[in-house]
C-alpha cells in the first residue's frame, strides 16, 4: 500500500503567486536564474537558487550559499510572501500544455516506501547529486520544491479532482518562458480527504518520474532525522515529503534526441554503410523527418534526413530494456560505430529535449558545433512503468517529461 497524507502548506497569498513562482532548480542555471529574477526580491530563485544574491562566478555549491537559502526561505515567512496553511490540505494542481490538461494531486509520501520499493525508480542517482539536495533540505528543514510521481489510473480519484476543476482554482496562471498554463486548487473537505488517503492505501506502488535526485535525498534526510530522534515514532512530519502525482495515462513524456560531435574517424559514406548491418536506411531528403513508430530513428547528416529501421533480432520484445529504442541506439549506434560507450560522462555527446523540436537538432548540427543528429520515437508511460516494476533501470537520458512543474505553489516543512 502506498502511505500519504496532507499537511500544512506554505504558499504565497494569491496576489503573490506569480511573483513567487518559478522554474524548477535543475532545469537552468545559476545566469539564467539570475536573469530570469532580475530585480525582483519575491522570486523562489532566491532560496532554490540563491547563489543568484552572490557575486558572479560563486558556486552553487558554496557552503555560503546552502546558508543564504536558510535565510531567504526564513525572511519570506517573516515578510508574508509565503504563508502556512493553518490546516493540513491535500491540494490539485493542473497543467495545460497545447490544449492538454494534466490534473496532479499533491501530497506528501512517506521516506519508507521509497526505501521499501514501493516508491519505484527508473533511473539511477549521482550521490553527489543526491547530497547537493540533502544539504538543501537540511538547511531549510523543508521540501521546498516537489518530486513529481504517476500512479496507475483510479476512477474515484479522477472523479474527485473534476469536479473541483469545475470551481475556481485557487491559482490561475500563465507562466512566462514556456506559456503553459497553472491552476491550484486547495482541497478543505475533510470527506474527500480520507478519500484520497484511502485510495492511495489500495495502490500497490507508485512511480517517479521525474526527481529522482529531490526522492532520495528527502528519503535519506527522513532517514537522518529518525536516527536523531530516540522517541520516534514513525508519523513525524520528517517521514514525509511533498509530491505531485498524476494519473499515468495522463502524462506526456516528448522524445529526448541525440546529437554528437564526431563519426568517430568515419567518414559519411563509411558511416551509412555501418549502419545498414543493424538497420534500413532510408534517405527522406532535406525537410525535417520525425520518427513513426517504435524501433525507427531518424538521422540527420550532411543536410538530409535519414530513417533508421532496427531490423528483427536487434532487440528482444521480451526484455524491457532491450527493447528501449534508448537501448537499441545506444548499443548499436553510440557504442557499436561510434565508440560512444558512457553517456553520462563522455564529451563526444550531448542531448536534446523534444520540447525544443527536431529544428533544434538541424540547427545545432548545420552549425557545424555537431555532426550528426539522431532523434528517438519517445518512450511510454507503461513502458517506465514495466521497467520499474521489473527492478531495472533505464539507460541514461531516457525521459522528457513536459510541462514540467513549477515550484513555489507550495512547500513542505519537515516539522
Amino acid at each position: 500500500m502506498a502511505i500519504v497524507k496532507p499537511f500544512k502548506g506554505i504558499r504565497p497569498p494569491k496576489e503573490l503567486v506569480e511573483q513567487v513562482e518559478s522554474r524548477p532548480y535543475d532545469v537552468l542555471d545559476s545566469e539564467e536564474a539570475r536573469a530570469e529574477a532580475g530585480d525582483n526580491e519575491k522570486s523562489l530563485y532566491h532560496i532554490i537558487k540563491p547563489e543568484i544574491d552572490f557575486p558572479v562566478g560563486t558556486s552553487e555549491y558554496d557552503p555560503r550559499v546552502y546558508e543564504k537559502a536558510a535565510e531567504n526561505f526564513q525572511k519570506f515567512q517573516d515578510k508574508g510572501w509565503l504563508v502556512q496553511d493553518e490546516r493540513e490540505h491535500y491540494y490539485i494542481y493542473a497543467q495545460t500544455m497545447n490544449g492538454k490538461t494534466q490534473y496532479g494531486l499533491v501530497v506528501c509520501a512517506h521516506t519508507d516506501d521509497y526505501m521499501a520499493g514501493r516508491i519505484k525508480k527508473h533511473e539511477l542517482t549521482r550521490r553527489d547529486k543526491e547530497e547537493d539536495r540533502m544539504k538543501h533540505v537540511r538547511v531549510n528543514n523543508a521540501n521546498i520544491e516537489p518530486v513529481f510521481f504517476a500512479y496507475p489510473d483510479n476512477t474515484v480519484l479522477n472523479d474527485l479532482i473534476m469536479r473541483y476543476a469545475a470551481t475556481e482554482p485557487e491559482y490561475d496562471f500563465i507562466a512566462p518562458i514556456d506559456g503553459f498554463r497553472h491552476q491550484f486548487w486547495v482541497i478543505s473537505d475533510d470527506k474527500d480527504t480520507q478519500t484520497i488517503t484511502d485510495e492511495f492505501a489500495k495502490m500497490p506502488s507508485m512511480y517517479i518520474a521525474d526527481g529522482h535526485h529531490r526522492s532520495a535525498a528527502a528519503a535519506l534526510v527522513g532517514a537522518e532525522k529518525q536516527k536523531q530522534n530516540p522517541n520516534h515514532k514513525g508519523d513525524e512530519e520528517y517521514n514525509f515529503f511533498m509530491a505531485v502525482c498524476f494519473q499515468a495515462s495522463q502524462l506526456t513524456i516528448l522524445d529526448y534526441n541525440r546529437v554528437v560531435k564526431d563519426l568517430n574517424g568515419l567518414s559519411s559514406e563509411e558511416f551509412l554503410a555501418a549502419l545498414k548491418k543493424n538497420f534500413d536506411v532510408e534517405d527522406k531528403g532535406t525537410e525535417i523527418y520525425k520518427p513513426q513508430q517504435l524501433h525507427e530513428f531518424s538521422l540527420y547528416l550532411d543536410q538530409h534526413w535519414f530513417s533508421l529501421k532496427a531490423k528483427e533480432g536487434t532487440y528482444d520484445n521480451s526484455d524491457p530494456i532491450g527493447v528501449l529504442d534508448v537501448d537499441i541506439s545506444s548499443r548499436l549506434i553510440l557504442d557499436e560505430i561510434l565508440n560512444i560507450g558512457d553517456l553520462r560522462s563522455s564529451q563526444r555527446i550531448d542531448f536534446v529535449g523534444g520540447l525544443r523540436g527536431l529544428g533544434e537538432l538541424k540547427r545545432r548540427v548545420d552549425s557545424g558545433e555537431m555532426r550528426a543528429a539522431l532523434a528517438l520515437y519517445p518512450v511510454s508511460m507503461q513502458q517506465i512503468m514495466d521497467i520499474a516494476d521489473s527492478g531495472k533501470i533505464m539507460p541514461p537520458k531516457a525521459t522528457w517529461f513536459e510541462p514540467k512543474l513549477r515550484s513555489g505553489l507550495v512547500i513542505h516543512k519537515l516539522s
